[in-house]
C-alpha cells in the first residue's frame, strides 16, 4: 500500500478507534476494496492528516457537514470519534446550531437527536 494509505489508516484508527476500523476491514469485499482504498487515502490520508486545522475542528466541521447534507447514518460514528478528537458536547451543539441556521432546523434537529442517543450509549458503556 502507498504511504498515503498507511498514513490514512493510522489517522483513521486514531480518530475512529481500532475496533471500528477492524470491523470495517473485516467486512471489505472485492467489490468495495477500491472504494475503501480511496477513502483511506483521500479522506484519512489527505484531509484528516492535514495539519491545517486541529482534529477537534475537523470533527466539528465533519459533523456539521454530515447534518447539513442529511447524511445522518455517519453521525453516530463521528460523535463517538469526538472522545478521540477533543470536540466537546458543547462544540457539537455549536456546530449543529450553525446547521440549523444555514441548512435548516429539521436537519439540525435530527442530528441532535442522534447525538443525544449516541452520547447516552457512550455513557452506558
Amino acid at each position: 500500500m502507498s504511504e498515503r494509505y498507511e498514513r490514512g489508516m493510522d489517522v483513521r484508527r486514531a480518530v475512529l478507534g481500532d475496533d471500528h476500523v477492524d470491523r470495517a476491514e473485516t467486512c471489505k469485499t472485492d467489490l468495495d476494496q477500491p472504494f475503501q482504498t480511496l477513502i483511506t487515502e483521500a479522506a484519512w490520508g489527505t484531509v484528516w492528516s492535514s495539519e491545517g486545522i486541529s482534529a477537534r475542528e475537523r470533527s466539528m466541521l465533519t459533523l456539521a457537514l454530515l447534518a447539513a447534507l442529511g447524511n445522518f447514518e455517519e453521525i453516530p460514528m463521528h460523535i463517538r470519534a469526538t472522545k478521540r478528537t477533543g470536540a466537546s458536547k458543547q462544540d457539537v451543539l455549536e456546530a449543529f446550531q450553525h446547521v440549523a441556521i444555514y441548512a435548516g432546523v429539521p436537519r439540525a434537529n435530527q442530528a441532535l437527536k442522534l447525538a443525544k442517543q449516541t452520547y447516552a450509549e457512550m455513557e452506558a458503556e
